[in-house]
């Protein structure tokens, strides 16, 4: 089933191409969840085959990336901040708790960002309270393509280098994903370390 499936994306990647990757990497990023490791290892595949270009493909998936990641900042930034000012109360959030939400924001925006995007499940999240806490749009940008196309590379040469095995494609992404992880939790604790003694 898992072969088949793959096979089939593979064939429909190959068919729309680059716009069928910045299509589905633009839904993966967005508030609809869809795993990236479907679009993008079939995608790498292909460019061991020399059907496609790694960084057209790059390009492709930031792109789409950028484009879901805005999609859920502005949603944030225009109608659930309006609508937890005045709601936020039956939620348990303040104006106090936004207001604390803004000055991490303001302090750690960048880092929070780019980390969020090579976390599973938080990947498509972090957009939300960036938005919400009207974080720097530049900001936002620059680190969020950074993020995306840092976890975009890593999926892309994942199905270049390993190709159709599955077996060894989920226990590989198993694995990066469980050492990103660890990463990001060692990075935060140096930037928390750093930034403390600064004070």
């Amino acid at each position: 089933m898992l072969k088949e499936l793959a096979q089939f994306l593979v064939d429909q990647i190959f068919e729309f191409g680059y716009p069928g990757i910045f299509i589905l990497m633009a839904v993966e990023s967005s508030f609809i969840p869809f795993p990236s490791e479907i679009v993008l290892v079939p995608a790498g595949y292909l460019a061991s085959q020399e059907k496609m270009n790694i960084v057209l493909i790059t390009l492709s998936a930031v792109g789409g990336s950028m484009v879901g990641a805005l999609i859920n900042y502005y949603l944030a930034y225009f109608v659930g901040r309006r609508f937890l000012k005045k709601y936020g109360k039956y939620f348990f959030i303040s104006k106090e708790t936004l207001a604390k939400m803004d000055s991490f924001f303001t302090k750690h925006g960048a880092i929070s960002t780019f980390t969020g995007r090579l976390i599973p499940a938080v990947r498509q999240l972090i957009s939300i309270p960036a938005g919400l806490a009207h974080m720097d749009i530049v900001k936002f940008s620059i680190y969020t393509a950074l993020g995306a196309g840092l976890w975009s590379l890593v999926l892309i040469f994942l199905g270049y280098f390993i190709g159709e095995n599955q077996e060894l494609i989920d226990q590989y992404l198993k694995q990066i994903t469980f050492s990103v992880v660890i990463l990001v939790i060692i990075f935060a604790f140096i930037y928390y370390k750093i930034k403390t003694k600064r004070v």
